[in-house]
Parts: structure tokens; sequence; C-alpha cells
């Protein structure tokens, strides 16, 4: 049986000639910064050859484009959007002067 790992993200990825190093991260749940958020704590480190790197991004991208179109997750560039079509709807709506159309 093989072992799980849980990690909130990526802290660092380092590429050196052919290979990559890619570090996870958790969130600590006793150290805080000077904002009281939690800290990231080196977790694990993986480590593969450059190709099995760009296969891997090619499958998240793969599996990024799925959430997307099951609505799980928005790309930044659709929020950003979406948020200037209703900032410009709102704002046309509530706006009768013609100095500000």
């Amino acid at each position: 049986m093989s072992s799980e790992l849980y990690a909130d993200g990526i802290s660092e990825i380092t590429v050196t000639g052919t290979i990559v190093r890619i570090d996870l991260m958790s969130l600590s749940a006793t150290d805080r910064d000077a904002n009281n958020n939690p800290k990231p704590v080196f977790r694990q480190r993986i480590i593969m050859p450059v190709d099995a790197f760009a296969n891997a991004v090619d499958l998240m991208q793969k599996a990024l484009g799925g959430l997307v179109e099951a609505g799980a997750v928005r790309r930044i560039g659709d929020v950003s959007a979406a948020a200037a079509t209703d900032i410009q709807s709102v704002q046309g709506a509530s706006n009768a002067s013609p100095n500000f159309n």
C-alpha cells in the first residue's frame, strides 16, 4: 500500500540541468507570521527528470481545463473579465449623467 501526503501547495520549483525539484508545503498549525497567518512549512520534495515534469504539467493543465469546464474553478483572467463586465453594467445603470457614459 502506498502512503499519501497532503500539501497546501508548491513553495518552490528548481531546475538544475535535466532535473526538476518541486518542494511541497503545508500551512503550519502552530507557527504564525507577523500578520498572524499560518507560515508555510516544507513537507516533502518531488524530484523528476525534465521530460517527466513537462508531462506532469500537461496532465495538470488538462485536469485544470476539466475543473474550469465543470465550474469548480475560474481562471484569473475570466474573473477579471467578469468583474469588469459587472462594474460596467452597474455603472451604466446607476449614472444618469451623460458625463459618465
